[in-house]
């Protein structure tokens, strides 16, 4: 009988079961998912973003779907760091994946806001910095576009946190390493590649958006050459792993961003059209890493051929 194969990555000090994470705002906060899908088949999920207080979102409505993904205009709807500590956490403790908080702000202080509650609460594994919100302080500048900016919101979620910082990067800038490199530097243990692609759907017998709002952000498999090579470029700029996030809808998907040198991957917009996507995910890849002859997946990490 064949040797199973070795799914194992490690992120930093975080041990995954396999490389396959549920993302943020495709999820819920991973109970929702629970009587779907077997949780700890995972290698973890990203949870909705959290927010220091409890935020509305956007008016509907939030999806309008394209020729090849999705527009997604949501708002950052949350019921607050506050409310998920008390009433969404306590169900996740009896899971063995790995959850990750997804946090963001408007200002530094309410990114340290949100982890300080989060850092008292048990069965977290890591957090991830959602940095391409406006920064108010920075005169509506997204955290993630100004590698100074960058640099200190990371550096103070690092001075305050006690787990792993993962970063999320916003691929609307002009060199996406410039900014990995501020993020590393400044205490990150794991950088997302990347978010979604400013978007607009248009009714032409309406003459208005198909959203609540003018635009949004796009997702879905029309990305995924696009971010492929940004997840690349970074994994060439940096020592940190990176998560690859774009696109992701079959195995293959998942082993060409392991090939250009992704340690995992994260799931997005496919959950809209089947909620146990990322669980077939992972007996994919464990078919497809049988089937090369390789006992262990990190052994394709970077094994892109040039």
């Amino acid at each position: 009988m064949a040797q199973r194969a070795d799914l194992r990555v490690r992120i930093g000090n975080l041990e995954l079961a396999n490389p396959i994470l549920a993302a943020s705002g495709t999820f819920g906060y991973g109970v929702e998912f629970a009587h779907l899908v077997d949780l700890d088949r995972l290698g973890g999920f990203v949870t909705k973003g959290l927010s220091a207080m409890p935020m509305a979102g956007a008016p509907a409505p939030r999806l309008a779907e394209t020729a090849a993904g999705m527009v997604n205009a949501v708002g950052l709807q949350n019921i607050g760091a506050k409310a998920f500590v008390a009433e969404k956490l306590p169900a996740l403790r009896s899971y063995r994946t790995a959850v990750i908080a997804n946090i963001f702000g408007s200002t530094v202080a309410e990114y340290l806001e949100v982890i300080e509650v989060l850092e008292g609460a048990e069965g977290l594994a890591a957090y991830e910095l959602n940095v391409s919100c406006p920064n108010t302080d920075g005169g509506g500048r997204e955290f993630g576009v100004d590698p100074e900016v960058t640099a200190r919101l990371v550096g103070e979620a690092r001075r305050v946190s006690k787990r792993p910082l993962w970063v999320k990067l916003s691929p609307n800038v002009t060199d996406i390493t410039i900014i990995a490199r501020a993020a590393e530097a400044a205490g990150a243990d794991a950088l997302t590649i990347a978010n979604t692609y400013p978007a607009m759907v248009i009714d032409s017998r309406t003459r208005r958006s198909r959203l609540g709002r003018l635009s949004g952000g796009l997702s879905g498999p029309a990305i995924k050459p696009i971010t492929l090579k940004l997840v690349y470029e970074t994994c060439q700029a940096v020592g940190i792993p990176v998560i690859g996030l774009g696109g992701i809808e079959t195995a293959e998907d998942v082993l060409e961003y392991v090939l250009a040198g992704a340690t995992a991957v994260q799931v997005g917009t496919a959950h809209f059209a089947d909620p146990r996507i990322s669980e077939g995910l992972v007996k994919g890849i464990e078919r497809l890493v049988n089937e090369a002859n390789i006992n262990f997946i990190i052994e394709l990490r970077g094994g892109l051929h040039r």
